[in-house]
């Protein structure tokens, strides 16, 4: 009976041994085959990026050939057009009074020769008519007319004015230089700005769309601590009244030209990335 037991417990035993080797194996396998799939998803990956680094190097090839053959034609096209203005400048340069072209070595010698051919005759005419005229003969340097010293008229281009509009844009570019290391609160001062300009604009009746005050701590905040944003709205009809305590813009003096013209400018300045730049 003993035996019998030792036997069984032996064979349970082994079953248990064989059943761990099985499920050892079987883990095995499975870590082997997750081991493998990831390579093979990290060979994937590796080869979509490859082809996509290749199809970015083409295209970009592709680019770079179009752009130097256009900017080939452009320098041909250039050189071609100052080669024909400097063609026509010397052209112009090289025909003389008479309708003669100087381009040759000789060509402004026969010319002067020719003029002074003409005056000697004209000077032998004259001394003949005088002699059987029983006159006496002319000096010919004294006979020579003083030639008459004509001033040059200065062109001057009449200075336009500055206007409005130019005195705004100004205005906000310089703000905008001034402060361009915080880009954000000039944003910021551009939108409020623009706020205040267009509730003037929507209700000129009504007084408190009309009147700030500047000690406020959200308008000092966004726009009265920056050079030239109090400017800008004196510039939109904005006065100081009450010893400065207020910004306020009579309802005579609304100009909706004037805050058309404002609106117009803080837009530009808030979506043309390139404002103030240069």
């Amino acid at each position: 009976m003993e035996r019998e037991r030792e036997k069984e417990r032996i064979r349970v035993s082994k079953e248990l041994l064989e059943a761990k080797r099985i499920e050892e194996e079987n883990e095995r396998k499975r870590l082997l085959a997750f081991r493998k799939a990831e390579k093979e998803e990290e060979r994937r990956a590796r080869e979509k990026i490859r082809q996509k680094v290749e199809e970015d190097k083409c295209r970009l090839t592709n680019i770079m050939d179009m752009v130097e053959k256009r900017v080939s034609t452009m320098w041909h096209i250039f050189r071609n057009w100052t080669k024909e203005k400097y063609q026509i400048f010397d052209k112009r340069v090289n025909v003389g009074t008479y309708g003669h072209d100087h381009s040759d070595g000789n060509g402004l010698a026969q010319v002067g020769e020719c003029r002074r051919e003409k005056e000697g005759d004209r000077h032998v005419l004259q001394a003949e008519r005088r002699r059987k005229l029983g006159l006496p003969p002319v000096d010919p340097d004294s006979a020579k007319p003083s030639t008459p010293v004509v001033e040059e008229k200065k062109s001057s281009l009449p200075v336009r004015p500055a206007t409005k509009t130019d005195q705004m844009r100004d205005c906000l570019r310089s703000l905008k230089q001034n402060h361009k290391d915080d880009e954000a609160k000039v944003k910021t001062a551009f939108n409020t700005l623009l706020t205040y300009v267009k509730n003037a604009a929507v209700n000129p009746n009504e007084e408190k769309f009309r009147k700030i005050r500047l000690t406020n701590a959200t308008f000092q905040a966004r726009v009265g601590a920056l050079k030239g944003g109090i400017e800008f709205l004196e510039l939109c009809g904005f006065e100081k009244v009450e010893g400065g305590e207020f910004l306020f813009l009579p309802r005579d003096k609304v100009d909706m030209a004037v805050l058309s013209s404002a609106g117009t400018e803080l837009n530009s300045a808030i979506n043309n990335p390139f404002f103030g730049v240069l």
